[in-house]
């Protein structure tokens, strides 16, 4: 993945992880503005609570994570249903973690979105092996773009291309991407 930053932020290329049996939860309010982080959230990421609350989440936004990815993402949670995605994010100092993530809305007794919930899992080697070149052809039609509008519009296309030329939904994607090395490894 290319390190660089078009941020404050020196991107380090210093990657960290965390527990295979831990996760990373935190909670937004209905613009996603963190209203909660849990301490691997805090390990993982270096910000402190305080750095965090009331801030974007997209504060740990890494550069190489495609913006079509979110715009599939924020579209798919803003109307109401589940989302999973691999997700590569910065870290404070510069560095980066790779996640699964499963951000699920909540909704009032009147079925509007007040919040959402993330749990992010440590996704596997052989899952980011296939999810690896399909970013890097995204990012490399983004990067033919200055604005963030003008990234996602451009690369969002080669994504839906790329569903159809594997003859899969998004979901059936995904779903057997965090099933690789999970099978062998439970057995």
């Amino acid at each position: 993945m290319n390190l660089q930053s078009n941020d404050e932020t020196t991107l380090t290329g210093i990657e960290r992880t965390f527990g295979h049996d831990e996760l990373i939860v935190s909670k937004t309010d209905e613009k996603g503005r963190l209203t909660y982080t849990n301490e691997v959230f805090l390990r993982v990421s270096e910000f402190t609570e305080d750095e965090l609350l009331g801030r974007a989440h997209n504060i740990i936004r890494h550069p190489d994570m495609p913006r079509c990815v979110f715009k599939f993402f924020w579209d798919t949670i803003q109307s109401g249903r589940e989302v999973f995605a691999y997700v590569i994010n910065r870290t404070k100092s510069g560095g980066y973690y790779w996640v699964l993530a499963h951000v699920t809305p909540t909704k009032d007794k009147h079925g509007h979105i007040t919040s959402y919930h993330s749990n992010r899992r440590v996704p596997t080697a052989e899952a980011l092996e296939q999810v690896k070149p399909v970013y890097e052809l995204l990012l490399a039609e983004e990067r033919k773009y200055a604005l963030p509008r003008e990234q996602w519009e451009a690369s969002l296309p080669l994504l839906v291309k790329y569903f159809e030329d594997q003859g899969v939904s998004y979901d059936e994607w995904i779903h057997g991407l965090a099933r690789l090395g999970r099978e062998t490894a439970n057995v």
